[in-house]
C-alpha cells in the first residue's frame, strides 16, 4: 500500500489527541498538518494544547512541532497538502456539516468522527466489520457534491459499538426483532478526565444528551440498504436505549438484552461470535484485530480497567451471555470508546477506504 499525506481537523481536543497518537507512526498515513481553531492557529500543536493533553503517553515530537491551522480559513492551504482529512472538531451541529462539505467541495476527503452527517442519507456511516459495502454510497454522494475525489465518510456513536458488533453475527441466521441496552459510559466519551469532571467521582449520572436517540436509531443505517442514491435504514431489529455516565476513564460497558424470530441455543450464538470475521480481517488491514468479538467464560469479565485495551483497544469483549425471562438472552460487552469508539474507529475506516482505492488521485 501507497503511503497517503493527510490532515487532522480539530487536532486539539481529546479525540484529535488520540488520532496524533494512532497516525504517529502508521504504516500507510503520514501527518503533514493539523489544524483547530482560530483561537490555536498559529501556534504549534504542542504549545495550542498545552496541559489539556489528556493522553497518557506523550504527544509524538514531530505531529506536536506542526504549526496549527486554522480550520476555517486555511481550506485550500490545507487541500493543497493532504490526501484526506480526519476531522473530530467541537463546533454546533450545523456549522460542522457545512464545514465537512467545504473540505470534500474541496477535492478533500473527509473521514470524520463527527455526528452532524451520521443521517445525510449519501454518507456512508460504517463499522468496517458490519456494513463496508455503504461505502459505494460515495459514488452518489460525489455526484451530488459535483466533486471528483472528495466526499464525507462518518463512523458512527461510540455508544453503540459495544453492542451493535456482538448483535451483527446473529442478525441473518437468527434475526434480532428487538434489542434493549443500558450503557454505562466513560468520561472520556465527553472529552473529560477526572481532572476535568470532579463531579463524576463516587457519582453515576443517568443522562447523556443525545446519546439515547443515537443509540437506538443509528444501528438501524448501519442495517440498512443502498437503494439508488440513497442508505435506505432497516426497520428492524426495535432497539431502546438508557445511557449513563460512570465514573470510568476509558472503555464503554453495554448491558444487552435481545430476543430473535429464530431463537439460537448459547452455542449457536458463541460459535458465531468465534467465527465472526469481516473485510478489515480479510484484508488484514493495519488497525483491525486479528479477533474482533472475545467471549470471556468468567462470571465477572468483561471489565473495563482489565479488557479495554485487547487488541490495542480494537477489539469487542463479550461476557455472562445466559438466557433471559423477559428476553431471549442477555449479555455484557466493552469496547474502548476513543478507539474502536472513536479515533480508532475512524482510521480503521480509512484504512477501508484507502484499500478500496477511494484516496487515490
Amino acid at each position: 500500500m501507497k503511503s497517503f499525506n493527510v490532515g487532522i481537523i480539530g487536532a486539539t481536543g481529546m479525540v484529535g489527541q488520540r488520532f496524533t497518537l494512532l497516525l504517529s507512526k502508521h504504516p500507510w498515513f503520514n501527518v503533514v498538518c493539523v489544524a483547530a481553531s482560530s483561537r490555536s492557529a498559529g501556534k504549534k500543536l504542542k504549545d495550542a494544547v498545552g496541559e489539556k493533553w489528556a493522553m497518557t503517553q506523550p504527544m509524538p515530537e514531530d505531529i506536536g512541532n506542526l504549526v496549527v491551522l486554522d480550520a476555517e480559513k486555511d481550506i485550500d492551504k490545507i487541500a493543497a497538502q493532504v490526501d484526506f482529512v480526519f476531522c473530530a472538531v467541537n463546533m454546533k451541529k450545523d456549522e460542522i456539516k457545512a464545514l465537512e462539505e467545504k473540505y470534500a467541495k474541496a477535492e478533500v476527503p473527509v473521514v470524520s468522527n463527527n455526528s452532524a452527517h451520521r443521517h445525510t442519507p449519501d454518507v456512508p456511516m460504517v463499522i468496517p466489520e458490519i456494513n463496508p459495502e455503504h461505502i459505494e454510497i460515495i459514488a452518489s454522494q460525489r455526484k451530488r457534491l459535483g466533486t471528483k475525489r472528495g466526499f464525507i465518510a462518518v463512523k458512527s456513536n461510540c455508544s453503540l459499538q459495544s453492542y451493535v458488533p456482538a448483535l451483527a453475527p446473529l442478525m441473518d441466521e437468527f434475526k434480532v426483532t428487538k434489542a434493549l441496552t443500558c450503557t454505562y459510559q466513560a468520561i472520556s466519551g465527553a472529552g473529560k478526565t477526572f481532572a476535568t469532571m470532579p463531579e463524576i467521582v463516587d457519582n453515576v449520572i443517568p443522562f447523556i444528551g443525545g446519546e439515547e436517540e443515537k443509540s437506538e436509531q443509528e444501528p438501524l443505517k448501519i442495517w440498512g440498504k443502498i437503494e439508488g442514491d440513497e442508505i435506505v435504514p432497516a426497520t428492524e431489529p426495535s432497539i431502546t436505549a438508557q445511557c449513563l455516565r460512570v465514573p470510568v476513564s476509558d472503555g464503554h460497558t453495554a448491558a444487552v438484552f435481545a430476543s430473535f424470530e429464530k431463537k439460537p441455543t448459547k452455542e449457536q450464538i458463541l460459535k458465531a461470535w468465534a467465527e465472526f470475521k469481516g473485510v478489515p480481517q480479510e484484508l488484514e488491514l493495519p488497525s483491525a484485530p486479528k479477533q474482533f468479538l472475545h467471549y470471556f467464560e468468567e462470571d465477572n469479565r468483561p471489565q473495563a480497567k482489565l479488557d479495554r485495551d485487547l487488541e490495542g483497544g480494537m477489539a469487542v469483549s463479550i461476557g455472562r451471555l445466559r438466557e433471559d425471562t423477559q428476553y431471549d438472552y442477555k449479555f455484557v460487552c466493552l469496547s474502548h470508546n476513543t478507539l474502536r469508539g472513536a479515533a480508532g474507529g475512524a482510521v480503521l475506516l480509512a484504512e477501508l477506504l484507502a484499500a478500496k482505492g477511494y484516496f487515490d488521485r
